[in-house]
């Protein structure tokens, strides 16, 4: 079977650029390619329209590649070259991802058995409206139940009509509270699971008519466990068990350790683990702690994991755990480390740097014919190219200082060239890619960026 032949549309700026990353794809691109060079400096800048009336088309092409950047409909733009058109990548490094060279997720990635329940905080201190808004973000982040946080020493009336707000909207409700009155009241209204159990209150649970998450009398133990597994078990009461995590420096370790006894003890009855007990508890983002605590749940069968969004580092727990507990669930069930199959979860660092090197970004500096700057961030140094100039230094003041030397620099574009060295030094503090007038990228926090035409990009 004969290997396709693209027709790869570039400009001026990035053809030396995007030729070296064709020959290092090489025989494994899998495809024969010809590089079209159109006349103009920054192809990304050029509409579907205007390569119309530029592009010759030559014998043998089965798809056009436009730079990702190019703005316009493709269909037309198929009709006049009769060839199928699509856009790349916006930067041309991205190609080796764009053909499917590098490492990708399978087919069958996405599947999970671990359970979210996230909980509403001190909802006794919130109005309905608000409770049912935060719930309500909490499933659009991949909470499958909303656990409503109820304060230990209180008796709250408004319980039961804060579950059936939440059971009118389609969602599943827990209830976070000891107290009999408000477990009654929630129960009554529609909640499924109760949080939580002990000898205390086990004998009370036979006439709830719901599932309860049975935990040990004594924190920092197992003692009574066993006494209340019993008990519930002869009551006909469904449960899962919580040995309760510990945080760091109050038994952290011999936590897991209870949590891997009960296992032994129980092997096939369900457990739950209230992760925030450690990532709320811990001066440290949250993702990399979700994803170890997950990984430790899917290995032992731990089924369902109970957190929190209260302190600023731990805002994104639920969308974190949804998008860890997939890959958990795939390491371990295909037995493949739990690397490059979910980049959402790498957020301070980028998985790798690509850097275009000293050559190239000379080259380019000499293909440049306008005084607009390019700027790039790599190899520890800003880099701002125009025509027939490479300026390097890791102070944007004094490269600021230097551009301003080489052309007037309105208010305007000082502060859009402002901006974009803010965002290449953030890339190069953190160890990230920078691509001019590109939003840098954190992964599943990665916000778009309404970008300004003040400067060419680096195409």
């Amino acid at each position: 079977m004969s290997r396709p032949h693209l027709l790869i549309v570039t400009g001026k700026l990035a053809e030396a650029s995007l030729r070296r990353t064709l020959a290092e794809l090489g025989d494994a691109a899998g495809f024969d390619y010809t590089v079209a060079v159109l006349p103009i400096t920054v192809a990304s800048l050029a509409t579907t329209t205007w390569i119309a009336r530029h592009l010759t088309v030559p014998p043998g092409i089965d798809r056009i590649l436009l730079p990702g950047l190019c703005q316009g409909e493709l269909e037309p733009l198929a009709a006049v070259m009769k060839v199928p058109v699509e856009r790349g990548p916006k930067d041309l490094r991205d190609l080796p991802e764009h053909f499917g060279k590098t490492v990708s997720r399978p087919t069958d990635y996405g599947a999970h058995d671990i359970e979210i329940l996230a909980e509403i905080n001190h909802a006794t201190r919130l109005h309905l409206a608000d409770i049912v808004t935060e719930a309500k973000q909490l499933r659009a982040a991949g909470a499958d139940v909303i656990d409503i946080g109820c304060d230990p020493a209180g008796n709250w009336s408004g319980i039961g009509d804060t579950v059936k707000a939440l059971r009118a909207e389609g969602m599943r409700v827990s209830v976070d509270s000891f107290n009999a009155a408000e477990v009654i009241a929630a129960v009554r209204a529609g909640a499924e699971l109760v949080l939580s159990v002990n000898s205390g209150n086990a004998a009370a649970a036979a006439d709830w008519g719901c599932e309860v998450v049975a935990v040990p009398d004594v924190a920092g133990t197992l003692e009574g466990l066993d006494a209340t597994l019993e008990h519930l078990q002869k009551s006909g009461v469904s449960f899962r068990i919580d040995p309760i995590l510990e945080p760091i420096g109050f038994g952290f370790a011999a936590s897991l350790g209870r949590y891997l006894e009960v296992r032994r003890r129980y092997p096939d009855m369900p457990m739950m683990m209230g992760v925030g007990n450690l990532t709320e508890l811990t001066d440290v983002d949250s993702a990399g702690v979700n994803v170890m605590l997950l990984g430790f749940c899917q290995e032992i069968g731990i089924r369902s994991v109970l957190t929190t969004q209260v302190i600023n580092w731990c805002q994104s727990c639920v969308r974190e755990l949804d998008l860890a507990r997939r890959l958990v669930y795939h390491a371990v069930t295909h037995r493949v480390p739990p690397k490059r199959l979910e980049p959402d979860l790498v957020m301070l660092r980028d998985p790798k740097l690509k850097v275009h090197g000293e050559e190239i970004l000379r080259e380019l500096a000499n293909r440049i014919k306008d005084r607009n700057f390019r700027l790039f961030a790599e190899r520890g140094q800003l880099h701002a190219l125009s025509s027939h100039t490479l300026l390097e230094g890791d102070n944007p003041f004094k490269l600021f200082s230097q551009m301003q030397k080489l052309g007037d620099i309105d208010a305007a574009h000082a502060f859009y060239l402002g901006y974009e060295m803010a965002k290449a030094v953030t890339a190069l503090t953190l160890g990230k890619n920078y691509v001019q007038d590109q939003p840098l990228r954190w992964g599943a926090l990665t916000r778009p960026e309404q970008t300004s035409k003040m400067d060419s990009s680096n195409g």
